[in-house]
């Protein structure tokens, strides 16, 4: 759900500061907005590493990687949060502890 929430609040951004596909990012010398656009869309990032370190720890660990996978979405959302300010640094604040989430599960 934290997925569809983001890639909606995405395409919003992407009307909203007009980036159209198939651009993935802005370019700053063309939109005086690019760099807020560009800190929305790499909140993005992630994901499918994400998805597979998951899936993958699962099968031999399902308890660790499910509590691991929630840590990862709940931090997720504060990162995504902090990200689309247009300020990268107010990504880390709580946002930081996904990173954890993510790299305990590929270790099991």
């Amino acid at each position: 759900m934290l997925n569809f929430w983001m890639g909606f609040q995405v395409g919003k951004a992407r009307r909203k500061y007009k980036v159209f596909y198939p651009m993935l990012y802005a370019l700053e010398s063309e939109n005086k907005d690019a760099k807020l656009f560009n800190c929305i869309q790499n909140s993005l990032e992630l994901k499918l590493i994400f998805f597979v370190m998951t899936v993958l720890g699962g099968i031999q660990h399902p308890l660790i990687a499910a509590g691991l996978g929630l840590l990862f979405v709940i931090t997720r959302f504060f990162y995504f949060k902090g990200y689309s300010t247009g300020v990268p640094d107010n990504r880390l604040k709580i946002g930081v502890w996904n990173f954890l989430g993510l790299h305990l599960n590929y270790l099991f």
